[in-house]
């Protein structure tokens, strides 16, 4: 049972699929750790947020993030404000990052075309706020594999949350081709059997529900040296596991992930690998 996931934009539609080629949903947009970003959400000025959109656009991001949850942004004015400057800057459809249901509303509502909501969790109070709106507004939605006992460390536990949100989904009429999971990457910095749970759940998630998956997948690394080379690691093992819309620094992973692509048979004739490769080298 393999799912294909439609989300689109006023313009563009993207499907994500097993069978197909591993989409990237850049993560950029998103103030936490930068402080530039932070500041011109909260004064209102969107100029650096679309050269953000275009440049992640540029770099390969099939999707982009938008995240605007900082110190003293009002979420539920600048975002639907965002999504709009967003969408005149790029083509792209958007993944609406946000667990304000209001500011959700608000963004969703101005958005033209078919979103991904970013997130529902496990927790009934997210369950009952948020999946309504996905519903109401024809979204896809992430599923995050953690619940009101935090994030599991057993990997059957977050499977067992998937399908909690799955279900919970498909009894108010989401199609379970537009729940995408994500079984949560953790950093190896402070257990290093982290990426391994992540990967046995990712596993087991697309052989028992078969739905698309995301990840953080940056967060594996963090505070280890060499991060780039242990994300783009995981990250090729992440595809082959099972995910197949990573979210990430499209700029930094997408040759690797070409790479991946193209050694699990997703690039016929290496047409993309090498289209990539002739443009980096000029």
């Amino acid at each position: 049972m393999i799912m294909e996931t439609k989300v689109s934009s006023n313009t563009r539609e993207v499907l994500i699929t097993h069978d197909g080629p591993t989409v990237l949903i850049g993560e950029r947009i998103n103030p936490s750790g930068r402080k530039k970003l932070a500041e011109a959400l909260k004064s209102g000025d969107f100029e650096l947020i679309c050269r953000e959109a275009v440049a992640q656009v540029e770099a390969g991001a099939d999707i982009l993030d938008v995240h605007v949850a900082a110190p003293e942004v009002d979420e539920m004015a600048v975002l639907p404000r965002v999504v709009e400057k967003v969408m005149g800057s790029v083509d792209v459809p958007l993944c609406i990052d946000i667990n304000n249901p209001g500011a959700l509303r608000g963004a969703l509502k101005v958005y033209k075309g078919k979103a991904i909501v970013n997130s529902v969790t496990g927790e009934e109070k997210s369950l009952t706020e948020i999946l309504p709106l996905v519903k109401e507004y024809g979204a896809a939605v992430i599923g995050l594999t953690i619940d009101e006992e935090g994030i599991p460390k057993r990997s059957d536990r977050r499977v067992a949350i998937a399908h909690k949100i799955a279900k919970r989904a498909e009894a108010i009429g989401i199609p379970l081709e537009d729940v995408i999971i994500d079984c949560l990457a953790l950093t190896l910095g402070a257990d290093t059997d982290a990426a391994l749970v992540t990967l046995e759940a990712v596993w087991k998630v697309r052989e028992e529900l078969g739905v698309n998956q995301t990840l953080g997948a940056s967060n594996i690394s963090f505070g280890l040296p060499g991060r780039n080379l242990v994300n783009q690691t995981f990250l090729a093992l992440a595809i082959s596991s099972g995910v197949t819309c990573p979210t990430v620094d499209a700029a930094k992973v997408r040759p690797a992930v070409l790479s991946t692509d193209l050694i699990l048979g997703r690039d016929r004739f290496a047409q993309r690998y090498m289209k990539d490769f002739r443009k980096r080298q000029g």
